[in-house]
């Protein structure tokens, strides 16, 4: 089983910045790969990115490449995803899910509860 706790979120002004901690607790000693999602009301949840501890390969939405990060710290329990260049748009609850590698790519079985990040211009 694997629990996923976020932080972070808050209210920022378009250009600012703003980092989103998830934490990571699990019994297994299974590689896994870890996401961001966001969702706004009547969307569907979009990825926005994903780490895989195994390799340290990222993956990006094109909506956030350039202007996001994601990393792994704390022996791989910590995952942050680093906002800069807020813009409007990226208003949304903020989700950190996790999968086990070599797991299909649109199955993400654990998620947090999210965090709301709000981007007035």
């Amino acid at each position: 089983q694997v629990q996923l706790v976020e932080s972070g979120g808050g209210s920022v002004q378009t250009g600012d910045s703003l980092r989103l901690s998830c934490a990571i607790s699990k019994r297994s000693s299974s590689n896994y790969v870890v996401g961001w999602f966001r969702q706004t009301p009547g969307k569907e949840r979009e990825r926005v990115a994903s780490h895989i501890r195994s390799t340290g390969s990222t993956v990006y939405s094109d909506a956030v490449k350039g202007r996001f990060t994601i990393s792994r710290h704390n022996a791989g329990n910590t995952v942050d995803l680093q906002m800069n260049n807020r813009k409007p748009e990226d208003t949304a609850v903020y989700y950190c899910t996790a999968r086990r590698e070599f797991t299909p790519s649109d199955q993400w079985p654990y998620w947090g509860r999210g965090t709301l990040v709000t981007v007035s211009s």
